[in-house]
C-alpha cells in the first residue's frame, strides 16, 4: 500500500493557473503508475491525467489536452498537475490515485487503482 496526500487546491479566476502536488508514503514509488482524477458534485469521477511509473508515458482527458501538464518526481515520491488557462468547468475535487505495476504504461479507469488520496477542492470563478 502507498499512501497519498494531496495539495495545492485553491480559488482561482478563469484564465489562472494551479499546481496541485500528491506527496507518496509507504512504498517504492517508482513501482506505481499515478493518476489524477476529478469529481463535481452530482457528475461520476473521471480520469483527468494519467503517468507511467517512470514518467515516459502521459495521457490526459480530451477537456484538458493542451492545458493541464503531468509529471512526477520519483526522487520525490510526488506527482503533479500543473493546470493552466483555468475553466469554471474545472471545478471539482481533484483526487490522486496509484497503482502498482510491473509496466511503463497508463491507467485510465478508476478501477484500475487501488490506492487514492482525501482530495483536494478546486474551484475556478468566472
Amino acid at each position: 500500500q502507498v499512501q497519498l496526500v494531496e495539495s495545492g487546491g485553491g480559488l482561482v479566476q478563469a484564465g489562472g493557473s494551479l499546481r496541485l502536488s500528491c506527496a507518496a508514503s509507504g512504498r517504492t514509488f517508482s513501482s506505481y503508475a499515478m493518476g489524477w482524477f476529478r469529481q463535481a458534485p452530482g457528475k461520476e469521477r473521471e480520469l483527468v491525467a494519467a503517468i507511467s511509473r517512470n514518467g515516459a508515458r502521459t495521457d490526459y482527458a480530451e477537456p484538458v489536452k493542451g492545458r493541464f501538464i503531468i509529471s512526477r518526481d520519483n526522487a520525490k515520491s510526488t506527482v503533479y498537475l500543473q493546470m493552466n488557462s483555468l475553466k469554471p468547468e474545472d471545478t471539482a475535487n481533484y483526487y490522486c490515485a496509484a497503482t502498482h505495476t510491473y509496466l511503463s504504461t497508463t491507467y485510465s479507469y478508476a478501477r484500475d487503482y487501488g490506492n487514492w488520496g482525501q482530495g483536494t477542492q478546486v474551484t475556478v470563478s468566472s
